[in-house]
């Protein structure tokens, strides 16, 4: 039985905990917050109550993994999952409008076809089967195996098998999701849909590789879920895992330094000058915190994909209290497209002093009776990607509330005579949680793109020391976090062989 400790209680670090666990190991998480869970928390107020984190899961196979290898009730004992349909509403600038249902291809293109003329649902549906070939390309080099010593083959061929485009007697394929949406999609909105999947996560689309595509492909093919009472549920019943396998967690407990002793990690240090030994240390923290703790190179030269001092977008969140239930037939999620995405994409990669422009904006609105008071009232989230750091004095956080307020406009009915009191949730409140700067929010690891889209290995130079969460190897996201605590369990328990599930 091995000693290890864990830096950190998200969601990969939690993963990995349990797992761990389950395999005859003593764990012990120490997180320096006093609650669990990383970004994915909840704000109450008044009877109401909100995700301040993810509001939805997409493969939940990931979950429903961890519960199966970690005991014996199966996931759907412990939460209520539930299939949101429609998967999403599209709000257009143009005042054009598609429910997509969930998990179907002939309903998504059928809908398409109704709502933005015929043809529409034909290239987005040919435009599916397309990402579905990047996604068997790259599901299991990317998701279900450790990083690749040689991870150059992932960065610098393109999996996403672009259509030949023919202009001005020259033949070009798409390279970047834009790209995609100009050559393929040949329709705004089409090409509004597909990066919204990607500006999720602050990833201009002008750069994406088109191998992004899969992360489009990733929610028509597995659905989109919700946890009833909200996706802080799942992390409840994560950590409840956990304490069942007797994972030991220390709240409050900041790690300040990692100890070596014969070049391997030998533990932590904590603040106020208490140590514990361990045999495997176990990060799941952002790398401008991991490095911190420990004075040794995590990688060597060439290793590093992407940069590390880069600090990716956050997100911007308003909680609103509404009066009155909600509208019979309302969409679980909208998404509220701007009229100009272009100065969307160019603030976001350049910020600079130049004013907000409008946003694409998230609506959330469960209609779950555990998320308001009664059934008078409604709970709604909107959100939008920022850049990191933005809306920290005043007027900025103004600004982009009211760009959001007007956004949401499009989606709530009657919002403004609705809304009793709203909450905002800044970048800065994010970072404060989850330790990352500015709020960044990491996303998943994608191919191509010379490499700047792949996260750390699980493994470092330090033996002994792994790297779990959205941070690390394969990424961002609630299913990625919980692939890298797979990932990460199994190196420890099998070793370097280990190659990942099958």
């Amino acid at each position: 039985m091995a000693r290890i400790a864990v830096i950190g209680a998200g969601m990969g670090a939690m993963a990995a905990a349990a797992r761990l666990a389950v395999a005859g190991h003593r764990v012990v998480v120490y997180e320096r917050t006093e609650t669990y869970g990383g970004a994915v928390r909840r704000f109450e107020r008044e009877g109401f109550r909100f995700d301040t984190g993810p509001g939805l899961l997409t493969l939940p196979a990931v979950y429903r993994d961890l519960f199966v290898k970690t005991g014996k009730e199966p996931l759907e004992e412990c939460v209520g999952l539930v299939q949101v349909d429609p998967s999403s509403r599209h709000v257009f600038a143009d005042g054009s409008a598609v429910s997509l249902p969930n998990a179907s291809r002939a309903g998504v293109v059928a809908a398409l076809d109704e709502a933005l003329g015929a043809g529409a649902g034909e290239r987005w549906g040919a435009f599916l089967v397309r990402a579905r070939e990047a996604w068997d390309r790259t599901r299991r080099p990317l998701l279900e195996e450790p990083l690749w010593p040689n991870w150059r083959v992932l960065a610098e061929k393109e999996p996403y098998p672009a259509v030949p485009h023919k202009r001005l007697l020259r033949t070009r394929r798409a390279g970047t999701l834009a790209e995609i949406g100009a050559f393929e999609l040949r329709d705004e909105r089409l090409t509004a849909l597909l990066t919204s999947h990607a500006l999720a996560y602050g990833l201009d689309p002008r750069t994406t590789p088109a191998s992004a595509a899969v992360l489009a492909y990733m929610e028509h093919a597995f659905g989109t879920w919700y946890v009833r009472g909200g996706l802080r549920e799942l992390a409840r019943a994560v950590y409840e895992r956990c304490l069942a396998r007797r994972v030991e967690f220390v709240f409050g407990a900041e790690v300040t330094r990692i100890a070596e002793r014969d070049g391997r990690a030998a533990g932590v240090e904590l603040a106020g000058g208490t140590a514990a030994e361990a045999d495997h240390v176990v990060a799941g923290v952002h790398p401008a915190r991991l490095r911190a703790l420990t004075d040794r190179p995590l990688d060597g030269e060439g290793e590093v994909r992407a940069d590390p001092e880069a600090a990716p977008p956050a997100r911007f969140t308003l909680l609103l209290a509404l009066r009155g239930a909600r509208e019979p037939g309302a969409a679980h999620r909208t998404v509220v497209h701007p009229a100009d995405p272009g100065a969307e994409w160019g603030f976001l990669a350049s910020p600079g002093g130049a004013e907000p422009p409008a946003p694409t904006v998230t609506v959330l609105r469960p209609g779950d009776p555990a998320l308001r008071p009664d059934d008078a009232h409604e709970s709604a989230v909107l959100s939008a990607v920022v850049p990191a750091g933005a809306g920290r004095d005043e007027r900025a956080a103004g600004r982009y509330t009211d760009l959001l307020l007007a956004a949401g406009e499009r989606a709530i009915p009657g919002l403004r005579e609705r809304l009793l009191w709203h909450e905002v949730r800044s970048p800065g409140d994010a970072g404060a949680e989850t330790g990352a700067p500015g709020g960044s929010v990491p996303a998943p690891a994608l191919a191509a793109g010379g490499g700047r889209f792949l996260h750390p290995a699980n493994t470092t130079r330090l033996p002994g020391l792994y790297r779990a969460g959205g941070w690390a190897h394969p990424g961002g996201g609630l299913a990625h976090a919980g692939m890298s605590g797979a990932l990460v369990a199994g190196l420890i328990v099998e070793g370097p062989r280990f190659r990942g599930s099958q």
